[in-house]
């Protein structure tokens, strides 16, 4: 793999953006069942203690992990994500936290080769800063 391919600029890369919308729901229903995270959205979300963190996740591209992605952010982290496993992501989950915004690498049957060039991308932020927190299950591809 070229240095090129290794290190790209792309925003996102999920199977199918047209999977967004689902997804989209998906989250919704989710929240009313994680209190928890979103009770500290309610909380903090307006002082932003997280502004400045840099996290790089790598953990099961799920409905569930989108609600924590997005609890980030809204607690005001910097964050791009990758799957911690090469079959568990949820596509639509995928395509709908790269439509908003969040920089997500992750597709159901990754080979490893794409998975670690996922995780290269989820730790590489802008301007060649790498993360301040790792959140990680244990980086097992499969």
């Amino acid at each position: 793999m070229s240095t090129e391919e290794l290190f790209t600029t792309l925003p996102y890369k999920v199977a199918d953006m047209s999977l967004a919308d689902f997804g989209r729901k998906e989250i919704e229903l989710a929240e009313k069942e994680m209190p928890g995270l979103m009770a500290l959205r309610e909380k903090y979300g307006e002082t932003k203690p997280l502004k400045g963190a840099r996290i790089m996740g790598s953990l099961h591209m799920t409905i569930q992990t989108a609600v924590l992605i997005e609890t980030l952010v809204a607690l005001g982290a910097d964050v791009r994500w990758c799957s911690c496993n090469i079959y568990s992501t949820q596509d639509h989950a995928a395509a709908a936290i790269a439509a908003s915004g969040v920089p997500v690498f992750a597709w159901k049957g990754e080979t490893l080769a794409d998975y670690w060039w996922c995780t290269l991308q989820a730790l590489s932020f802008p301007g060649g800063k790498g993360p301040t927190v790792i959140v990680d299950d244990g980086a097992t591809p499969r």
